[in-house]
């Protein structure tokens, strides 16, 4: 058998790291000089690195450990899984005692409305998915020419070439040719960033009706879709006004458009609710799911797609679908971590109790004098970096410099808390205590310390 050692001294494992493994959203080059972090054991809120440093992960791996680290059950419910079919596709009109269960359970769980799932082996390939379920379904309707699709600047809907086009980020769209066709890009709802002196309910309203505007330049007859997060993850944990929702709602109603709710994140608890448009209440037609499904203990993904939808879907060859397409192990595996969400009553813990005191502790930080913002829904929060929290201006460098700076510093002080541009984010574990609460509340705050102290030292700081 082949034996995988965490006994290796640091260097060596970084060296051969650096020889061989090709990382995401990296510089190769920088990494291989730097080193990477081996990150060797995890259990519930902690990460423990080779050097044997307990670390309180503040991301939950990336948005997606919801139960933690270390559930054995999760661990027995694939080694059943293994040992009775660990392997066994569902073309050719089979199917497995795992993919029916957890589709079964994940209908329970969905909006009325959304009894159907098509699975994939992530949230990339689950969006890659929508982008033919809607231009197949439109196709089916009689309307072929309805095939563009409207997303967000910032938004984020996953890597491959279909996800990196709907998302809306400008370094992803620089590389490969992206985005493909008929992908559409409207502003995102940024009040800090992008507000200037608006009223926050009058530039939520602003910015949903781009909606509607590009829905009339473009043409109603060839607007497929909308699909947006809840929440935007990656592109900050940004929180839409209020006014901002309702009138995306109108307007997808009132064209006859879908509305695809990207849950990647947002969903299984994340925001206190099963999903995220729940908690902002709008009513999607197709809804994306990864991440939280299995708290990233195994790769699976989906979409949650709606009775008519499914309907005229059905009545055609849907020549699409991926070989670990509601993998038996992934999917058993999913099954027991949605039963441990749900009969724990991790859900309901983090709307009732621990999303409240996260939120308070959170807000708090608001004080610190580089923080301009504090947002958070349920277990998601962003702080917004600023040397003037009147003005909202910019630090003397280039957009993500004092983030990352400060993304150091927690880093130093066994916190992981990420950046986007100036921007602190966090999406800790559902299950964190009321005490690891406090201990990230402290760790975050001594690390703000320690980032303003530097970005002043660099001659960053400049309040006009």
């Amino acid at each position: 058998m082949v034996q995988i050692t965490n006994h290796m001294p640091t260097a060596e494992l970084q060296a051969l790291d650096a020889a061989h493994h090709m990382h995401p959203f990296t510089t190769q080059s920088e990494l291989a000089e730097r080193g990477a972090r081996v990150i060797t054991r995890a259990e519930g809120s902690f990460i423990f690195d080779s050097e044997g440093n307990k670390i309180l992960d503040g991301m939950a791996g990336l948005w997606c450990v919801n139960i933690g680290y270390g559930r054995q059950e999760l661990v027995d419910a694939a080694t059943r899984q293994m040992a009775e079919l660990p392997y066994y596709n569902t073309f050719f009109m089979t199917t497995h005692v795992p993919a029916i269960a957890l589709s079964a359970k994940l209908a329970e769980l969905a909006p009325d409305h959304l009894n159907h799932v098509f699975y994939s082996s992530s949230g990339s390939e689950a969006n890659d998915t929508n982008i033919r379920l809607v231009r197949t379904y439109w196709a089916e309707k009689g309307k072929p020419s309805k095939s563009i699709i409207i997303s967000r600047k910032n938004a984020y809907h996953g890597s491959t070439l279909g996800g990196a086009s709907l998302g809306g980020m400008g370094g992803m769209h620089a590389q490969g040719g992206l985005p493909i066709p008929d992908i559409y890009h409207i502003d995102q709802p940024n009040w800090w960033a992008e507000g200037g002196d608006t009223d926050p309910a009058e530039f939520g309203l602003e910015r949903a009706r781009q909606l509607e505007k590009a829905i009339l330049e473009l043409g109603e007859d060839r607007v497929a879709a909308f699909i947006a997060e809840p929440v935007q993850g990656a592109g900050g944990v940004i929180v839409p006004p209020a006014t901002y929702w309702p009138e995306i709602q109108r307007i997808c109603d009132k064209y006859e458009i879908l509305l695809i709710a990207d849950e990647v994140i947002c969903g299984f608890g994340r925001t206190g609710n099963w999903f995220g448009s729940e908690t902002v209440g709008w009513k999607p037609d197709i809804m994306t799911i990864a991440k939280g499904l299995s708290s990233g203990y195994q790769p699976i993904g989906g979409s949650i797609v709606s009775d008519e939808i499914a309907k005229v879907i059905g009545n055609c060859e849907f020549n699409h679908g991926y070989t670990y397409h509601a993998h038996p192990v992934a999917a058993a595996v999913a099954l027991e971590n949605l039963r441990i969400l749900d009969e724990e009553g991790i859900v309901t813990r983090v709307r009732d109790e621990t999303g409240p005191y996260l939120a308070k502790k959170w807000a708090e930080m608001a004080e610190h004098p580089m923080v301009g913002e504090a947002q958070i829904v349920g277990m998601m929060g962003s702080l917004a970096l600023t040397p003037n929290k009147a003005t909202r201006a910019a630090f003397k460098a280039d957009a993500g410099t004092v983030g990352y700076l400060c993304r150091e510093r927690c880093f130093a002080n066994n916190l992981v808390m990420r950046h986007v541009g100036d921007r602190m984010i966090i999406s800790p574990p559902l299950t964190m205590t009321l005490e690891e609460v406090d201990l990230l509340i402290e760790r975050a705050w001594k690390s703000l310390d320690e980032g303003m102290a530097e970005a002043k030292k660099q001659g960053l700081w400049e309040e006009g």
